[in-house]
């Protein structure tokens, strides 16, 4: 499936509560501990609400709850960084990591649950325009990722580099972060390049709140209008 595909699905139900498009049993057996945006997705389609992410040939869905302006509630998970540790430490080319793969054609799909003010129903829930962001559009973006990444590598090695026994701690950028992602049982990371274990919890890429700020500013639906 392609985002053009799923464009086309979100944009009948943007904008409206659950209620008006699910049913009751819909919206018992969506799962709480996978992308509830691929849920619907999958729903609208017609496919079996697997426990498997939703995947797409040619770019990446990610969303994050927002108040019913479209204020972000919350950083935007990216991606683990176990599997790219080496890669973050050797400062591997911006633009050939995984990172970027993940980061380079993104529909950015909000949800509004409720806040901590204004507690709603699951029915009362709706998904707020989308907006999809192609970096190849946006250079300066584009460009202030990439100062991301690599401030973000040499804050790494800058931690590790204190003593033998050191961990990473959160690493921030103008837009992305990495910080800790795990549960107990807490997964560790190692690196080849140190020898050693470097983090005693698995940790990931997160867009940060000033990311989807900045995002909105490319879309004609923000600032929504209460």
């Amino acid at each position: 499936m392609k985002l053009e595909n799923a464009i086309q699905v979100l944009e009948p139900i943007t904008n409206k509560p659950f209620k008006d498009f699910l049913t009751d049993e819909q919206m018992k057996g969506i799962r709480i501990n996978k992308g509830l945006t691929g849920q619907l997705l999958e729903l609208q389609l017609g496919l079996e609400n697997s426990s498997r992410n939703l995947d797409f040939e040619d770019g990446e869905l990610k969303s994050n709850k927002v108040d019913i302006d479209g204020k972000p509630l919350e950083t935007m998970y990216i991606k683990q960084i176990s599997s790219m540790i080496d890669d973050l430490l050797s400062e591997k080319n911006f633009f050939e990591t995984k990172l970027y793969k993940k980061i380079n054609n993104i529909l950015h799909v909000p949800v509004y649950k409720g806040s901590r003010k204004n507690k709603v129903n699951r029915k009362e829930w709706r998904l707020l325009p989308y907006i999809h962001i192609k970096l190849s559009e946006h250079p300066q973006l584009k460009k202030q990722l990439e100062e991301d990444y690599y401030n973000i590598c040499k804050l790494m090695k800058k931690q590790l580099d204190k003593s033998q026994n050191s961990y990473l701690h959160t690493c921030n950028g103008k837009y992305i972060q990495i910080r800790t992602k795990d549960s107990k049982p807490y997964n560790a990371i190692y690196s080849n390049v140190y020898n050693r274990i470097v983090s005693d919890k698995n940790r990931a890429f997160y867009f940060k709140k000033e990311f989807i700020k900045k995002i909105q500013e490319f879309s004609s639906s923000y600032p929504i209008q209460l």
